[in-house]
């Protein structure tokens, strides 16, 4: 069950996790709350595994045809970067109107909601098992995000936003996409569900009948299209839920005891005339091989994204200790004083990746990470679009290695 779930900030961890995925049991069970979902999400966001080790380690016990339900699941996170890289800032704004006008949503998430107290057993639990664990399976973020958007009438951005501080796999595009395809403004319709649905496919504790959640879709879409807010009904808070709920807040910088420093003048002395490699959030794996011998290591968080994206505390925790295993030099720093301190390294590198690039000096070198699926160059509106294209002649999953 989700409230259960652990995932250890280590690449060994993550490896371990990788040698138990089932994909049979993954396609058999992967909408249920407590079916076989891989718990990988978490290593592919923060970079200490790829797409491509998880398809190659899937491979090595047996085949799969290019259309199985794992590898359909590889590429949504795929697609998702490649919507961001052809509309850039745009995913964070509205790709196209959605069924009501942008004006008639809130911009503040409601109490109750932060508190897990809405009376909707389903929504409760999400929250809480959001708070308590930093993950939700991918049919309790649809069902969250529906609630959030559909039935309280909060902007689907400010919700996404929330939500990705928490999450440990929190990747913007995925996150800030899926909520535009919940919310109707990056797919053709609304996604909504109901109480039968989530009793189909959630334990009893999340089963929610009598509540909001409790009525037809014909009334839901009817209310998704208007400007009908459900606040919860007096007295309907769920059992368990109390206003001092454990919710761990919002942090633009890492914890205190964590003991980041921002570096000082030895620190650029020491990087004077050396190779660099930078760790970031995003690629928390051993640096390539063939470095040059005394190529300096070091971590970096880039202050102008946490100041637009702040983390939980059990995130930036987590994280850290990813970090930490790569390197002991560990920064919370900005561009221009980043750029200071390199200013006289040899040569200064980093994974590419489009969660750190915006806030790199121009003198940090990405190295790009190959894709598991073929390059489709022209912008996609739909997954299908470019499932068919990135796709196109392939039988076998294991041609997506080659």
């Amino acid at each position: 069950m989700t409230t259960g779930w652990y995932v250890a900030p280590d690449r060994a961890a993550g490896l371990a996790r990788l040698a138990q995925v089932d994909p049979a049991a993954y396609a058999r069970t992967r909408n249920h709350l407590d079916g076989a979902v891989t718990g990988l999400s978490p290593y592919l966001t923060h970079g200490l595994i790829s797409l491509r080790e998880v398809l190659a380690a899937v491979l090595s016990r047996g085949r799969l045809p290019i259309g199985h339900k794992l590898v359909f699941e590889l590429g949504w996170r795929e697609y998702f970067r490649h919507v961001w890289s052809h509309q850039g800032e745009a995913i964070f704004s509205s790709l196209h109107p959605g069924p009501c006008d942008e004006q008639g949503y809130d911009t503040a998430l409601p109490d109750d909601l932060c508190r897990a107290a809405t009376g909707v057993p389903a929504i409760d639990s999400a929250v809480r098992s959001l708070y308590a664990t930093g993950y939700l399976h991918n049919h309790a973020r649809m069902w969250l995000a529906s609630y959030v958007v559909h039935l309280r009438k909060v902007h689907w951005r400010s919700g996404a936003d929330w939500m990705v501080a928490y999450l440990l796999d929190g990747d913007l595009a995925s996150n800030h996409l899926s909520w535009q395809w919940v919310a109707g403004t990056g797919s053709h319709k609304p996604y909504l569900f109901n109480a039968e649905n989530v009793a189909r496919f959630a334990p009893a504790p999340w089963h929610s009948p009598g509540s909001v959640i409790d009525q037809s879709y014909e009334r839901l879409d009817q209310i998704a299209r208007s400007t009908l807010r459900l606040a919860p009904a007096p007295g309907k808070a769920a059992s368990g839920t109390m206003d001092t709920f454990p919710c761990d807040p919002l942090l633009h910088r890492p914890p205190a005891d964590l003991g980041l420093q921002a570096p000082d003048a030895a620190a650029a002395q020491a990087l004077a005339g050396r190779r660099v490699w930078l760790v970031h959030p995003w690629a928390l794996r051993l640096p390539p091989e063939g470095l040059a011998e005394g190529t300096a290591i070091i971590g970096i968080y880039p202050k102008e994204h946490h100041q637009r994206w702040p983390w939980s505390a059990a995130r930036w925790r987590w994280v850290d200790a990813a970090m930490s295993a790569l390197t002991p030099h560990r920064w919370l720093i900005d561009a221009a004083t980043l750029s200071q301190v390199l200013a006289d390294s040899d040569r200064v590198e980093c994974a590419e990746e489009a969660h750190v690039q915006p806030w790199l000096p121009a003198m940090v070198k990405p190295r790009l990470e190959p894709t598991l699926f073929p390059a489709v160059s022209r912008p996609c509106t739909s997954f299908s679009q470019w499932w068919t294209r990135s796709t196109r002649g392939l039988q076998e999953a294991s041609a997506l290695l080659r």
